[in-house]
C-alpha cells in the first residue's frame, strides 16, 4: 500500500525535490507546512502529522523537539533528514523511537550510506597510527553548519571501525600554528561556494600510500528518492530509531 506522505520544509528547495518525488511514485501528498510565514497548507506539524502516515523533514535544528513530541503524538512514522542539532534533539528524537518508527540520517543518498559503510570498514582495516584520516567538504553558499551532517556521519564510521569516539579525536578546523598532527586525529575541512549540492571525500594518507572514498552529489533529487524510499519501507514497522543502512539493508 502507498503511504500518505507530508512534508515538512515543503516550500523550500528540498520541498520542492520531495514533491516530484512523491508524485513520480504515485504516492498521495497530504501537504505539508513551511517555514513560519509561508504558504504551507497546514498550520502546524500536528496538524500535518494527523493526516499522514508518514512525514518527510527536511527542516531545521531547533524544530526537531517539538516535531519529535507533536509525531509520537499522532503516532505518525517520521523520516528525519534534518541535521546539526543538539543532543536535547536526538534525545527528543530517539524518546519519539520508542512510540514510532523514525528514519533518521544525515544523508539520504543510496551512495553515501555505501560510503559509510566502506569507509568504518577501511577505519578498522588501516591502523590509525600510519593511516591519517581526513575529511573535506564543499557545499553551496548557503550552508550554515559546518561539518555537515554528512561530513559527521563520515567522521563517525571512521571512528566506529577504530573503536573510539569521534568527540574524542575530531579536529574541525586547524589555523596558525598548531603543532604537528596527532596519530588519530580525524580532521575535517569545510568549503562553501556557488550553488554545489554536496561534495564530501574521506582520505587515509599513509607514508608510502593514499586510499580514498569521494562522493559527488548533482542533484537533490538524490536526497528526496531517498527519503521517499524511506517512507514507503517504514510502513508496518514496529517503533524505533532505525537508518537508512536499515533501508538499504546494508
Amino acid at each position: 500500500m502507498k503511504p500518505r506522505i507530508g512534508i515538512a520544509g515543503i516550500t523550500g528547495r528540498m520541498g520542492a525535490c520531495l514533491r516530484r518525488e512523491v508524485a513520480a511514485t504515485g504516492a498521495e501528498l497530504a501537504g505539508g507546512i513551511g517555514r513560519p510565514g509561508s504558504a504551507g497548507e497546514f498550520a502546524d506539524i500536528a496538524a500535518l502529522a494527523a493526516e499522514c502516515d508518514v512525514v518527510i523533514d527536511f527542516t531545521h535544528a531547533s524544530t526537531v523537539a517539538a516535531h519529535a513530541v507533536a509525531l509520537a503524538g499522532a503516532k505518525t512514522a517520521w523520516i528525519l533528514g534534518t541535521t546539526g542539532y543538539d543532543a536535547a534533539a536526538a534525545h527528543a528524537a530517539a524518546t519519539a523511537g520508542g512510540v514510532i518508527p523514525v528514519v533518521a540520517a544525515a544523508n539520504f543518498s543510496p551512495g553515501v550510506n555505501l560510503v559509510l559503510a566502506l569507509a568504518e570498514r577501511m577505519a578498522a582495516a588501516l591502523p590509525a597510527s600510519a593511516y591519517d584520516a581526513e575529511i573535506v567538504e564543499m557545499h553551496h553558499r548557503q550552508k550554515v553548519d559546518a561539518p555537515s551532517g554528512t561530513a559527521l556521519a563520515l567522521g563517525e564510521a571512521v571512528a566506529a571501525g577504530r573503536g573510539v569516539e569521534l568527540a574524542n579525536v575530531i579536529v574541525r578546523a586547524r589555523d596558525g600554528h598548531t603543532g604537528a598532527r596527532a596519530d588519530g586525529h580525524i580532521g575535517f575541512a569545510s568549503l562553501l561556494g556557488g550553488q554545489i549540492v554536496g561534495n564530501h571525500s574521506l582520505t587515509f594518507t599513509a607514508a608510502t600510500e593514499q586510499i580514498g572514498l569521494t562522493h559527488l552529489a548533482f542533484d537533490r533529487g538524490v536526497f528526496a528518492a531517498g527519503a521517499v524510499r524511506a517512507a514507503f519501507w517504514v510502513q508496518g514497522r514496529p517503533p524505533g530509531l532505525y537508518s537508512m543502512k536499515d533501508v538499504l539493508g546494508l
